[in-house]
């Protein structure tokens, strides 16, 4: 009688494959982060250009100050930070140092 089991095979133990899924996984996270930070920073230029250019131009302010909210709004959530209620959308605030820049150079 064969007591023996039967021969398994060998399977990658999960922690020598952890290190490199988590590294794998930071590394992709970073390029999203950057992503999202220079879909920012493309964003918050564009409005500061026509607030500052075409300052009576609303329609284009609002629709780059949503886009602007929406990138602002998922690197924070890619960062994990919690978007807080009492917080002003970034484009208010880009909108208001725009302002203030006109107004000193005049």
């Amino acid at each position: 009688m064969n007591t023996r089991e039967p021969p398994t095979r060998d399977l990658p133990d999960a922690r020598a494959r952890g290190p490199r899924t988590e590294y794998a996984r930071l590394t992709a996270s970073q390029h999203e982060i950057t992503r999202a930070e220079a879909d920012y920073q493309r964003f918050r230029a564009a409005y500061l250009e026509v607030a500052r250019n075409e300052p009576g131009h609303e329609v284009a302010l609002a629709m780059i100050g949503a886009d602007m909210d929406r990138a602002h709004a998922r690197l924070q959530a890619l960062m994990g930070l919690p978007r807080l209620p009492f917080t002003h959308e970034p484009s208010t605030v880009v909108r208001r140092e725009a302002l203030r820049y006109s107004e000193e150079s005049s």
